[in-house]
């Protein structure tokens, strides 16, 4: 039998050539925003300095260097607005007057620097605002036309509503030095409208700033914004949903206790009924149960020497008889 010529035999698969490994070098992933992690404080390589107010000096020759502050401010270059940034603070801590009538510029510049995502650029405006607080108090409310105040003071509530702690922090100091450079009356008009926010944490950092404003005034001052609109302020923030904003509503309640009863000689009655008469009922028991808790905190931390309950002075005459 003849054999078949080998040309008709199946073809040959052709060997594959074996595959090359790849080899991956790892490589440093860049950003392509630039920015760095915003959950941490900004490497030592941003070349952002924290400088404190008292270690800040005056400038030379200032009156040549406030063009050149502007021209900073208004920088692409975000490192350069922190620089100006701390130039400002020292125009604001040594050479006021000069700054001055920049100023509604200045808020604007920290308005915008506080919703820069960089946080180096956020923390250090903050710091900026403090001592501009410190310098100009009263004159940020009463000296603008425009809405520059309210926009600044939204932003500080929230920066210190956020999660970034070194960042809110520094928003908690600000707002401290507020409250502490300007006259309360016109600063809990400004404060006032953000108890209502529809976010609960703004509404908490308002109501601690406004218990500090309240905590200033006397007896005088909180009839002239209103006590009975304090106390229903109080009465409302004490059924918020966060403990910050219903400590505060109980230091209001505290303040505003203090101030109204200073004259009275029998205190709870007199409180009582002032509750009862301007609020709900079960608003005005809340308002009132806070005082004798209060004093009775304040009666265990002294040892409970220097304050007797009335329920024990009335047991104790009971007894007696």
């Amino acid at each position: 039998m003849a054999l078949r010529p080998i040309d008709n035999a199946l073809p040959t698969t052709p060997e594959r050539p074996k595959k090359q490994a790849k080899v991956v070098v790892p490589t440093q992933k860049h950003s392509d925003s630039g920015l760095p992690d915003e959950n941490k404080p900004p490497s030592a390589d941003a070349t952002i300095e924290y400088i404190l107010s008292e270690n800040l000096k005056a400038i030379p020759d200032p009156e040549s260097q406030i063009q050149s502050l502007i021209e900073g401010l208004d920088s692409k270059d975000w490192t350069k607005v922190c620089e100006s940034l701390n130039n400002t603070r020292r125009f604001a801590l040594y050479h006021s007057g000069l700054l001055l009538p920049l100023l509604e510029k200045i808020l604007m510049v920290l308005v915008k620097a506080m919703k820069n995502p960089r946080s180096a650029l956020c923390k250090t405006s903050i710091m900026a605002s403090s001592d501009i607080f410190n310098a100009y108090g009263d004159n940020l409310l009463d000296s603008f036309p425009s809405d520059a105040f309210d926009h600044l003071l939204l932003q500080l509530l929230l920066k210190a509503s956020q999660d970034k702690r070194f960042v809110c922090e520094e928003a908690d100091k600000a707002l401290n030095t507020m409250v502490g450079s300007m006259t309360p009356l016109p600063l809990l008009d400004k404060l006032r409208a953000y108890v209502n926010h529809a976010n609960p944490r703004i509404r908490a950092k308002a109501a601690v700033s406004i218990s500090k404003c309240v905590s200033k005034l006397g007896l005088e001052g909180m009839k002239e914004i209103g006590l009975i609109a304090l106390v229903q302020m109080a009465a409302d923030l004490l059924n918020d949903r966060l403990p910050e904003a219903r400590e505060a509503a109980r230091s209001i309640v505290i303040s505003v206790y203090e101030a109204f009863t200073e004259s009275e000689e029998q205190k709870q009655e007199a409180w009582q009924s002032f509750c009862q008469s301007n609020l709900s009922p079960i608003n005005a028991q809340s308002m009132v149960k806070i005082i004798p808790s209060q004093q009775s905190l304040e009666g265990r931390s002294d040892g409970g020497s220097s304050r007797t309950s009335p329920l024990k002075v009335k047991m104790e005459n009971i007894c007696v008889l």
